[in-house]
């Protein structure tokens, strides 16, 4: 009978080898109590009635699982089964010792209230069957058996209840990691979908508008200046290249190439490089204090990336003339002002969805997530500052 059968209401959980033990050690017993009452009676109708009978338990013991797909074959089961075993025991009382296999077989199948009472009565009729071949009237015979039937019923019942209560609680707690695991994936998916959405923001959408603006004064230029229409493709060409590149390590999450220099001197470089690209034509001073050093990839990455999205907020929305980026090295942190003279905003009033603030909240979002603070400054009409800052000693 299955462990998850909907008739095993009993309260002993059906296992595999307790089984196996069971039959085992009831064949044995039969076997052995037969040959004692054929060695004292001798073979004949009695004894061939005993013989049939001690089969017949075998049998009904052996076909347990013969409908074990129907609801009521489990009861009607351990029902034959105990009386058979009671008449063969009232007739030959040495099968008394039969009782504990069987008495197991009830505990599996009865709910508590019943397996106590069928066990109770098995009880009284082995203690009976002793009072008939002994000598005298013993009390104990029949007391000591049925207290402690009723001692093993009632402890393995309580054993019973505390295994449910334990795979209960171990079913919850399995149930409650499998909802944080499923959290976590979807956080973690989350997450790595923003951290996407910002690199391709701030490196090809960066790249590919300023692509469009060097090709639209290529456009103008191309009759009057050709020389400055060739200057303008050849860096759109170069910015081509760079944005595909930034795909590339968008998607291998690697920092930018430039930035692969040990001596630290590749940052001051790609500033430079990002600032002539992303604002053609906009006056942009690069400015560098302290002694250049060696910064984790994703740090000078995310540097690269901020320069990129300010300049890139600052030609489309500030309207400004002049703009100072300046990188410092500290001792114990590296920062970047992105510094417009342009006409200002109220940092408040900046809608997310807005292209200028979607910008914004990139740079933040990306300094956090490294370990780093970013702020800005502005003011209507007193021109805007967006600063970065990393502590060197908790730089991942």
């Amino acid at each position: 009978m299955s462990e998850h059968h909907p008739a095993a209401h009993g309260i002993l959980a059906p296992v595999g080898r307790l089984d196996t033990w069971l039959r085992v050690i009831l064949t044995v017993l039969l076997a052995t109590c037969a040959a004692r009452y054929v060695d004292r009676h001798g073979l004949g109708r009695p004894g061939a009635a005993v013989l049939l009978g001690a089969l017949l338990v075998a049998v009904g013991y052996a076909s347990r699982n013969l409908f074990a797909t129907r609801s009521w074959w489990p009861v009607a089961w351990v029902s034959g089964l105990v009386l058979l075993w009671g008449a063969l025991t009232a007739v030959a009382p040495s099968f008394a010792w039969c009782a504990v296999p069987v008495a197991f077989a009830v505990l599996q199948v009865l709910p508590f209230r019943w397996a106590v009472a069928v066990v109770v009565a098995m009880t009284l009729l082995v203690a009976g069957s002793w009072l008939r071949i002994a000598e005298t009237v013993d009390p104990t015979v029949v007391a000591g058996p049925v207290g402690i039937a009723l001692v093993t019923v009632i402890a393995y019942r309580a054993l019973e209840q505390e295994s449910r209560a334990r795979k209960a609680v171990l079913d919850d707690l399995t149930e409650a990691q499998a909802d944080l695991a499923e959290e976590q994936h979807r956080t973690g998916v989350l997450a790595e979908r923003t951290r996407l959405s910002r690199e391709i923001h701030d490196s090809v959408g960066q790249g590919l508008s300023s692509i469009n603006l060097l090709l639209q004064a290529a456009e103008q230029a191309w009759t009057g200046d050709p020389g400055a229409a060739r200057e303008h493709v050849r860096t759109a060409a170069a910015t081509a290249r760079e944005s595909l590149d930034d795909v590339r390590r968008v998607v291998r999450d690697l920092a930018p190439a430039e930035l692969s220099d040990a001596s630290g001197a590749g940052l001051p470089g790609a500033v430079r490089r990002a600032a002539a690209q992303v604002a053609p034509g906009l006056l942009v001073d690069v400015r560098v204090h302290g002694e250049p050093r060696p910064l984790p990839d994703q740090v000078a990455a995310a540097l690269v990336r901020t320069v990129r999205g300010a300049l890139a907020n600052v030609r489309e929305h500030a309207d400004a003339a002049r703009v100072v980026v300046t990188l410092t090295y500290q001792l114990d942190e590296v920062l970047l002002d992105v510094r417009d003279d342009g006409r200002g905003f109220q940092p408040a009033d900046v809608r997310p969805q807005g292209l200028r603030g979607r910008g914004l909240r990139g740079i933040r979002e990306r300094a956090t997530a490294l370990g780093g603070t970013a702020g800005v400054e502005s003011a209507p009409g007193e021109g805007t500052t967006v600063s970065v800052r990393f502590p060197l000693q908790e730089l991942p």
